[in-house]
């Protein structure tokens, strides 16, 4: 039987395409585990506009609630990628602004957002297309 686009083929070339066995999946899984959620790309965007109050970015990142901004922020600043900074005020004042770092990750978060916009209209007609073609399918 020949493969098809979605068959899944095995063998080390397909599965370790940076020839490194010990870790397969080529960084990746670290990539996903510091920004693979869906808050912490756009806390870094919004930062990445300069140092910023936490109600701030409370207002600038849309649908965000209280708690996954905290806790957002804070995996972010273990990972290194945002720096918390608190201002010896009364009540006091805390900042959050990118460390070296999360400066460095903007421009490929940059990079991911222009390829989405190019890509939108054929990623939407490939799924219409499909949608059309698997009336069933579960996948919306």
């Amino acid at each position: 039987m020949s493969p098809t686009h979605t068959a899944v083929t095995t063998g080390a070339a397909d599965l370790d395409p940076c020839g490194l066995p010990e870790h397969p999946d080529c960084g990746i899984r670290d990539v996903l585990d510091r920004v693979g959620d869906k808050w912490s790309v756009l806390v870094v965007v919004e930062l990445a506009g300069g140092p910023r109050r936490f109600r701030e970015l409370q207002r600038a990142v849309h649908g965000i609630s209280q708690r996954m901004l905290t806790l957002t922020v804070r995996r972010l600043e273990r990972d290194g990628l945002v720096l918390r900074t608190v201002y010896p005020a009364v009540p006091a004042q805390v900042d959050y602004r990118l460390t070296p770092t999360g400066e460095s990750l903007t421009h490929l978060v940059k990079a991911l957002a222009d390829w989405s916009l190019t890509h939108r209209d054929a990623i939407a007609r490939s799924r219409e297309d499909y949608d059309r073609e698997h009336p069933d399918d579960a996948v919306r």
